[in-house]
């Protein structure tokens, strides 16, 4: 499961969670139906119903009928802020134990179990008492013996394989500050199976396979100790808030708190928070309102309402000057700067969002324009980010060549004191209120955006009617109002954080406990799941794509036009894709990235930009290995003017050699910051291993063929990007003629287009003997991934490959998580699959992957090799395999452009349907004995490429040989450069 939401990740993207006054263009206005009486917001495009249930829980409804499916949330507020302060992390440890299931579900014999796991509760109260390491360890090797024996009358996984089994997707949860919240995204045609197995999930939840799952979360917190980026917000927030939880407790807990939990402690915070008066039910989706208020009332009117202490904490000091601390770890370095800002109660905190937007857009803000459009800085952001108690302005940068930290934050602050003294365009706002209007007309294209924004403004005590105003609020505010609020705000009193590379001395992570691999009975059934598996359910029938009748087809020259309307808003997306990319012309890449910092003769750069921002519109150029994608999209009322502004760009865009060394420089420090990066050197090893020494991953330009590149040379390959072959893809209001009549007139294009240079070609490799790819980082984990390319793609094999790998390793439902996270507890993560590929002359590939601590770096191999080399048979998953399949196709609606990326999809592969139906038709008629063929012909006893990316210190050279041939990469042949 997610388990923590990432919550400080939002610091970059955030801007919801504010507070408005009253507007009187939308207003509650209160309503009786069915027997229930709800409150709703005029004017809300949501169409949100309100309810407020006997027992105090709160049901917001928010019914749209474009797919059979429902995104359901229940939030409970609370999360780590409400963590006792000697048993951190708790919340987070709950979120992870409501998955284990009750004294109904979960279990084989509830009478011969119970005994068991009451023993492992007064274990861990010893455990968690006792200083003396010997005694400790005799008490611990108690538990894993008790916990052995409690998990052979335990089924593990229960509630996952019940929500498969009904179609659900999406199913996790996440623990932040202030929430804890469950998500699944169901098919509307199962939701009374769903509210049943919801109303039992909370009704007596028992903490079995605890052990285990501790074990998990060790692994979660560990990968948190290698996650510097992690360690800069905790090191931020801590800062911040020296008497508030925001700053005193992180989500997941301490170390110290981690290895002594109490399942008393856990069990009390439950019944405290966990009440009906502190929850709420958001849904989304296909449904009635008036009958789905009545369910929901029925499943969950058992709780009983409870006062909830209210969080108290002594206001924080003023900082009075800046605080500078350190972090250091292997990843690049970059700064952070942090203000503390008032909670979402105050009436300053509309103004903090949109001073965060001023500051960054991604497009037109200050940073956007002054330090990234003029490549002042690699990177640059900045967001208000708002809590219940307080609100953070944040601020990262990440330096060019040559640049230090403290340069940095020199450039940063003095965006600041520009917005402090009103240097900025007097039209910005005016700007962000029109982007702010097509943001959320995007918002309530999807059910489970609707649901999403509803239970974070559930979450964060905020009123529904100001998310409704939020523009309208935004666009009373003056930049008067601005320059005063960054006045008050942004002094000498923020907390700065410098990111340095190096080695983090301090870092002590979870040790590996001993613990015995428990039963999951995986092909058990409890009779509750066997009810709820039973209850009837409306047949949903699939809808497949007709390619001639779903999506239409025009000409303009040379040029196909891929057509779908748009019927709902007056967005529209356009992409101009052409047959060529860096396989072609490695420097495409280049000048892709080269047009935004260009201008024209008549608009500068940021003109263009600006210009762009102001109609609320965008445009970007990429360059992927085969295609090149222009993307133009906005509201349709300025379509003419966003194409006749792009194509004056690409058409009469001018070199500008200062930009260039600019980008040059860029680019030499992205690509060093690359090889600081965990992530970017696996997925090098992974290419390295489909493809050999010379693979899509390092076929990049050399450092000399960059420096050596003209401005020239790239202008002429921008102003001639359009006499290149290339479809047109359309999805918008505009019907398809007066589309193609009108871009005839703005996209000029030739009678014929000119043959694209040859595309470079790679050999797919072939794994004959098992061999060990290994890449040494500094860090506390290991990571583990097993390669092996197999036979060229077909259509036929999809099915039993769908089949296969929903059965074997692709969710928590699937035998690779059952077995190496909840019986054996080796890993946080883990997941295997048979991957598809993109075209038809390319092969299938086998995929696995394990993240664990280096010190299971061995158990953690024989796992999965166990798995991959005999395939289980248990045929209750294989059912659940199946069953979720099915649903998934029969609730799965493919609408707007991506009917047209479908098409193209499926015309690489060289078919002319729609693959969903074969896989369909074909599924009942798969069982254990055609996934046993297919695992043995293409998984079991083969050679794999094992691709290891671990501390030398930590992971040696004989543990590594067991498993073949050790080949140790540099960083340059893993990136080319």
């Amino acid at each position: 499961m997610q388990s923590i939401k990432n919550v400080l990740i939002l610091l970059l993207l955030f801007t919801g969670n504010t507070l408005f006054s009253q507007t009187a263009g939308h207003e509650w206005k209160q309503a009786t139906s069915n027997g229930y009486t709800y409150k709703y917001v005029t004017g809300d495009p949501a169409k949100a119903r309100f309810y407020k249930l006997k027992n105090g829980l709160t049901v917001i409804l928010s019914p749209t009928a474009k797919d059979p499916r429902i995104q359901c949330y229940i939030a409970t507020k609370a999360g780590s802020k409400t963590d006792p302060a000697d048993h951190t992390g708790l919340a987070h440890y709950l979120e992870h134990m409501l998955f284990k299931g009750t004294d109904k579900f979960g279990s084989l014999d509830w009478a011969k179990e119970k005994p068991e796991l009451d023993k492992i509760d007064d274990l861990y109260e010893q455990y968690n008492h006792t200083a003396d390491t010997a005694l400790r360890r005799s008490i611990y090797h108690s538990i894993d013996s008790v916990s052995g024996k409690a998990a052979s009358f335990a089924i593990a996984n229960e509630y996952d394989k019940m929500m498969s089994s009904m179609g659900a997707q999406g199913t996790n949860a996440f623990t932040s500050f202030e929430q804890t919240v469950y998500t699944d995204d169901v098919p509307s045609n199962a939701v009374d199976k769903y509210l049943a197995v919801q109303g039992e999930r909370f009704r007596n939840p028992q903490f079995r396979i605890f052990h285990t799952e501790l074990e998990a979360v060790y692994e979660e917190k560990n990968r948190t100790l290698d996650n510097d980026a992690r360690k800069v917000r905790e090191k931020l927030f801590s800062g911040l808030f020296k008497n508030n939880n925001y700053g005193r407790q992180t989500t997941i807990g301490t170390i110290e708190h981690l290895k002594n939990p109490s399942l008393l402690e856990i069990r009390k915070y439950f019944n405290t928070y966990y009440v009906p008066n502190n929850m709420g039910v958001i849904m989304s989706g296909d449904f009635d309102a008036d009958a789905m208020i009545k369910k929901i009332d029925k499943a969950f009117a058992y709780m009983q309402n409870k006062p909830v202490p209210p969080y108290r904490f002594d206001p924080e000091q003023p900082i009075t000057a800046p605080v500078t601390e350190e972090v250091v770890g292997p990843d690049a370095e970059s700064i952070s700067i942090g203000y503390r800002l008032p909670g979402n109660k105050s009436k300053d905190v509309l103004l903090a969002d949109l001073v965060g937007q001023i500051l960054t857009n991604g497009k037109a803000g200050l940073m956007d324009l002054n330090l990234v459009k003029k490549q002042k800085l690699l990177r640059a952001s900045a967001s208000a980010f708002t809590l219940i108690d307080y609100g953070v302005l944040f601020m990262q940068g990440t330096p060019t060549q040559g640049q230090s930290l403290e340069d940095v934050k020199t450039l940063m602050l003095g965006e600041i004191d520009k917005l402090k003294k009103g240097n900025f365009d007097d039209g910005l706002i005016t700007s962000i209120i029109n982007n702010q209007k097509k943001i959320k007309i995007l918002a309530t294209e999807s059910y489970d955006s609707r649901a999403s924004d509803l239970m974070d403004a559930f979450t964060s005590e905020l009123d529904w009617k100001d998310q409704v105003a939020y523009t309208d609020q935004l666009s009373k505010l003056t930049k008067k109002d601005i320059v005063a609020f960054a006045n008050k705000y942004f002094k000498d009193n923020y907390i700065v954080i410098f990111k340095r590379k190096g080695e983090d001395k301090n870092i002590v992570k979870v040790d590996k406990p001993a613990i015995t691999p428990v039963e999951t009975n995986r092909d058990s059934q409890s009779p509750f799941v066997k009810s709820v598996n039973s209850m009837p359910a409306a047949p949903l029938k699939p809808v497949f794509l007709d390619y001639t009748k779903d999506l239409q087809k025009g000409k303009l020259g040379p040029a196909e036009v891929l057509y779908v309307q748009n019927k709902d808003n007056a967005i529209f997306r356009m992409q101009y894709r052409f047959d060529m990319g860096t396989w072609n012309n490695k420097k495409l890449g280049l000048a892709a990235q080269y047009l935004q910092f260009l201008g024209t003769g008549k608009m500068s750069a940021e003109d263009i930009t600006k210009e762009f921002y102001k109609i609320a519109c965008s445009f970007s150029v990429s360059a992927g290995a085969e295609f090149t994608t222009v993307s133009i999209e906005g509201l349709q009322e300025n379509f003419t003017k966003a194409v006749t502004l792009f194509e004056s760009l690409l058409k009469k865009c001018q070199p500008d050699e200062t930009a260039l060394a600019a980008l040059k420089a860029r680019i030499l420090k992205s690509r060093s910051d690359a090889k600081l990066n965990k992530g970017a050197i696996m997925s090098g090893l992974v290419a390295y291993a489909r493809y050999g020494a010379t693979n899509p991953f390092n076929y990049s330009l050399s450092e000399a063929d960059l420096k050596n590149t003209t401005s020239a040379e790239l202008v002429d390959m921008l102003h001639d990007l359009n006499s290149y072959s290339h479809k047109i893809i359309y999805y918008g209001p505009q019907l398809l003629a007066p589309l193609t009549a009108g871009l005839k007139q703005l996209h000029v294009i030739p009678v014929a287009f000119k043959p694209a240079p040859e595309k470079v070609k790679f050999t797919n490799a072939t794994q004959t003997k098992n061999q060990v790819l290994f890449a040494d980082y500094n860090m506390v984990q290991s990571e583990i991934r097993w390669v092996r390319n197999t036979n060229t793609y077909n259509a036929d094999e999809e099915p039993v490959v769908d089949i296969f790998n929903n059965y074997f390793g692709g969710g928590m439902a699937a035998l690779v998580f059952q077995t190496i996270r909840e019986s054996k507890a080796l890993a946080y993560s883990t997941f295997a699959f048979y991957a598809i590929p993109d075209k038809k002359e390319d092969p299938f590939y086998t995929l696995a992957y394990v993240g664990c601590q280096a010190d299971k770096f061995n158990e953690s191999i024989v796992a999965m090799n166990e798995l991959l080399n005999d395939l289980p048979n248990v045929v209750e998953n294989i059912k659940v395999a199946k069953a979720g399949i099915k649903k998934d196709i029969e609730t799965g609606r493919i609408t707007q452009d991506g009917i047209i990326y479908n098409y193209l999809a499926a015309q690489r592969k060289g078919l002319d349907y729609d693959i969903r139906k074969k896989t369909y038709e074909a599924v009942d008629g798969i069982g254990y004995d055609e996934l046993k063929k297919f695992h043995s012909s293409y998984v079991a006893n083969k050679p794999y490429t094992y691709c290891v990316v671990a501390s030398d210190k930590k992971v040696s050279d004989a543990d590594m040989s067991k498993y073949g041939e050790v080949k140790k990469l540099s960083l340059e042949e893993i990136f080319g450069y």
